[in-house]
């Protein structure tokens, strides 16, 4: 497996959703063959210099609807195994808040789990990620339906989201969850945190927490940023997803003068060649 050394250098976590329903369009599940074109993606995805792959069966787009945990596994554990079999220098890491598909992707090959509920949705998860000794990526998330609000053109956002503090409150929330791993035996070293743009924050809060992304640093655990053509763009620049790529390079750009270590991405081959640029000035 890949090994990542923290502070040198920018990583790139490139996404497969291996959905119908992806807000951002590349959702793959509607392929005529979806291993060939999983493939195909994956490849070209290491290529333009992906270290991280992120494979994920179940949308997390404000109003999506969930889907079981058998549905989620038939959809990326073939990936999975498929790409496994590549054995190409990539990290694979499955997108899931379910223990038992996190469970199932660890043992088909993959090597990171990708928590978008931070523990809270499946407490077990922490238990799985600490038995395959498997790093665990714990993301905040205050995601309410009720509080999502959909827009034809521009997609779906969070309105009405209150916080007493908004980064000390997502910090002390995040921390919970480190602690809940921790006590689950995940080792420190194997813990990564997301501030989870997007999810149960407004506009106005997302482009704040990028903007205050240091003091997240702080924490002392490596920082992965997912902003890649999210609504809070499309809001601020009252663009499509597919026409959010600038945006999304200068969220990017961002990120990493502000302490980011990974960023998950649509646009692989675009976001490496700003975060190289980016690395070359800074580091």
């Amino acid at each position: 497996m890949k090994s990542l050394s923290f502070g040198n250098r920018t990583y790139i976590m490139g996404i497969l959703n291996i959905t119908p329903d992806s807000f951002s369009g590349d959702g793959l599940l509607n392929q005529t063959d979806l291993l060939q074109a999983a493939r195909r993606q994956a490849l070209d995805f290491i290529a333009a210099g992906a270290d991280i792959l992120d494979i994920g069966g179940e949308s997390t787009r404000p109003g999506a609807q969930p889907v079981s945990t058998e549905e989620e596994m038939s959809r990326v554990l073939p990936v999975i195994e498929m790409l496994a079999a590549l054995e190409a220098d990539v990290i694979l890491s499955v997108d899931t808040y379910k223990s038992e598909v996190a469970e199932a992707a660890l043992r088909a090959g993959a090597d990171w789990i990708n928590d978008v509920w931070a523990l809270r949705a499946d407490p077990l998860m922490a238990e799985v990620a600490a038995r395959h000794h498997a790093t665990l990526i714990l993301m905040h998330n205050r995601s309410k339906p009720s509080n999502a609000q959909l827009e034809e053109r521009l997609g779906g956002r969070y309105v009405g989201i209150e916080y007493q503090n908004l980064i000390e409150d997502i910090c002390n929330e995040l921390l919970e969850s480190v602690r809940l791993a921790q006590l689950a035996g995940v080792p420190t070293d194997r813990i990564i945190l997301d501030p989870g743009i997007g999810f149960g924050k407004t506009v106005d809060q997302n482009l704040e927490i990028l903007r205050r992304l240091d003091e997240f640093k702080k924490l002392g655990f490596p920082l992965l940023l997912g902003v890649s053509r999210k609504s809070f763009i499309g809001y601020t620049l009252n663009l499509p997803p597919d026409q959010r790529l600038e945006g999304t390079l200068a969220a990017c750009v961002i990120g990493i003068q502000r302490g980011a270590d990974i960023l998950r991405v649509h646009d692989v081959e675009a976001v490496t060649r700003a975060a190289r640029m980016t690395d070359a000035i800074l580091r």
